[in-house]
């Protein structure tokens, strides 16, 4: 489509030009426009990053980087050639290579991108409220880049990388073409940026449509998503601070006890790193990493009669904690009470005794005792006796609650029938 400029009651055409022959430049120009000016091309969206390239062996740099109110990663990739050169398949690489960032990670990356460009002083909880105030979500509650979306922008696109792109956005993937012309009016630069991928007229319907195929993906989503809460000394928590108030508790009973013994009783828990740490190799670690991976305030750090200083580790998921909580009521002794905030629909129901089981449609299994929910293992293995059911799966390890817990309520209903 060509732009013309009425002079006279005559439409002049305007010449149509390229980036190239006008020496404009991806990132010295159409980069440092885009940035200032991001709600051409991605309303709705804050920059955080540019020349984005913190991950280890690739020196691959995404261009732009922003974040939606939606708490959704955006890549930006902007190219000044007429075909897009392969972006779909940078668009592929540079999603699936952001995928794992985590919320902490995006704090320190928008602080750098703050110093960078005019903030020398920025602090990290300052971009931390800087991303919460601009997102509509409580990132706590919903979760951080449950969806990694992007922008392609260049002068042109070919046949084939349309088609590409058009096939992935079916597949669910969320892709968008813009198309940037430049035009020079008598040595003015002028631009034409319409999207393309998905048609603007088309994009309610396509929306519509694709939710439709996104259905499954999304109940998927969300049973993976775990917001269950425990309740231990009168307490309400979620699982870091669960694992804190126990150590802490188990800390405190226990003074006359060594350091090392202390730690050593909860050594046997599966994690990434050490459950209880050092309080300086911890700071240590979150100056050198940028984010910290313990519980560091003031009041949650433990201290010992020699003035040494520990702190418990924050990175708990479904399945390390459903561990620690096993060897805190089995082992230890502590009461621990789980709270039905899961959330995944009910599969089904049964019940024996005193117990009533219940297995969500994520395979988690929930039980209670007169209305009152306890650890699952312990009431498994107790009603596995009873249907000999074995405990150990055919490589010889143990099941797990969720398959154990299938198995049991399988028969409990073949026994009822």
């Amino acid at each position: 489509m060509s732009i013309y400029s009425l002079e006279d009651k005559q439409l002049l055409a305007i010449t149509p030009t390229s980036f190239v022959i006008e020496s404009i430049f991806e990132r010295d120009d159409l980069q440092e426009a885009f940035k200032n000016n991001i709600n051409i091309i991605a309303p709705d969206c804050m920059v955080i990053a540019e020349e984005f390239s913190d991950w280890q062996g690739s020196r691959k740099r995404i261009d732009l980087l922003a974040i939606d109110k939606q708490a959704n990663l955006v890549v930006i990739e902007l190219k000044r050639t007429d075909t897009g050169d392969h972006m779909e398949l940078q668009a592929l690489r540079y999603a699936s290579m952001i995928s794992t960032m985590t919320f902490e990670d995006a704090i320190e990356v928008f602080r750098k991108y703050k110093k960078q460009n005019g903030y020398p002083n920025y602090s990290l909880e300052e971009t931390q409220h800087e991303i919460e105030d601009f997102v509509e979500v409580n990132i706590d509650e919903s979760g951080f880049a449950e969806d990694v979306k992007t922008i392609l922008v260049s002068q042109d696109f070919s046949a084939e990388l349309t088609t590409s792109v058009i096939w992935l956005n079916e597949r669910n993937l969320d892709i968008t073409c813009m198309k940037i012309q430049p035009y020079n009016d008598n040595g003015k630069i002028l631009i034409d940026i319409q999207q393309i991928i998905p048609l603007p007229e088309a994009e309610d319907y396509q929306i519509k449509v694709r939710r439709k195929l996104e259905e499954k993906r999304d109940i998927r989503k969300d049973s993976s998503r775990d917001y269950s809460k425990y309740r231990f000394n009168d307490m309400e928590l979620g699982k870091g601070r669960l694992a804190l108030e126990i150590i802490k508790y188990h800390f405190n009973q226990y003074r006359n006890q060594s350091i090392d013994a202390l730690i050593n009783d909860f050594n046997n828990i599966s994690h990434s790193q050490p459950i209880v740490e050092n309080l300086k190799v911890a700071q240590d670690h979150a100056r050198a990493k940028g984010r910290a991976r313990y519980f560091l305030n003031d009041n949650d750090i433990l201290r010992t009669g020699d003035g040494s200083q520990y702190v418990v580790s924050s990175q708990w998921g479904k399945v390390n904690i459903e561990e620690f909580i096993e060897f805190s009521t089995d082992t230890l002794g502590y009461e621990i009470e789980k709270l039905l905030t899961s959330n995944s629909p009910e599969k089904r129901k049964v019940q024996i005794e005193d117990y009533e089981i219940i297995q969500l449609e994520d395979s988690t299994i929930l039980i209670s005792k007169n209305s009152t929910v306890v650890s699952a293992k312990p009431v498994l293995r107790y009603l596995s006796n009873q249907f000999n059911i074995k405990l150990d799966n055919g490589s010889g390890n143990q099941k797990n609650t969720r398959n154990l817990g299938n198995e049991i309520i399988n028969a409990i209903e073949q026994s009822k029938l």
